[in-house]
Order: C-alpha cells, then sequence, then structure tokens
C-alpha cells in the first residue's frame, strides 16, 4: 500500500494494514495507549529539527530565501 499523507498512514498503521515509519511526536500518544508499538528503535535515525526540502535558490523571492536562512540557523 502506498498513501501520501500522514494522516493516512497513521490511520492504516492503527487499523492493522502495516507499518508507519513517521514522526516520533504524532505517535506518542498511539504507543503510550497501546494502540501502535514502537519497533526497529535501533534502527531509528536521530534527527532533530526540520528538515527543508527545495529545488534550488537560483530564482527565489527574496522572502523565500530569508526564510531558508532564518530556518536553517535557527535551533
Amino acid at each position: 500500500m502506498t498513501l501520501n499523507t500522514i494522516d493516512l498512514i497513521r490511520d492504516a498503521a492503527l487499523n492493522g494494514h502495516g507499518l508507519a515509519y513517521l514522526p516520533h511526536d504524532m505517535m506518542q500518544a498511539d504507543v503510550d495507549t497501546g494502540h501502535l508499538v514502537h519497533i526497529l528503535g535501533k534502527f531509528t535515525p536521530d534527527i532533530p529539527g526540520y528538515h527543508l526540502y527545495y529545488p534550488n535558490r537560483r530564482n527565489a523571492l527574496a522572502a523565500f530565501r530569508l526564510f531558508v536562512d532564518a530556518m536553517r540557523y535557527t535551533n
């Protein structure tokens, strides 16, 4: 099954339709209540923060470039 939104992926996992690879914060309540089980924990990357993907900055608007720079140096 291929799904393209995290809400659908979460719902599929909750309904027993396979594994879900989703943000820890989104799934913690379901793990705490026993609705889901965290597996493969040692294989989960420990990457803090947000990731921003974009094709290139060559033709980007000034506001976009400022946003990217602000996000890059904010922690």
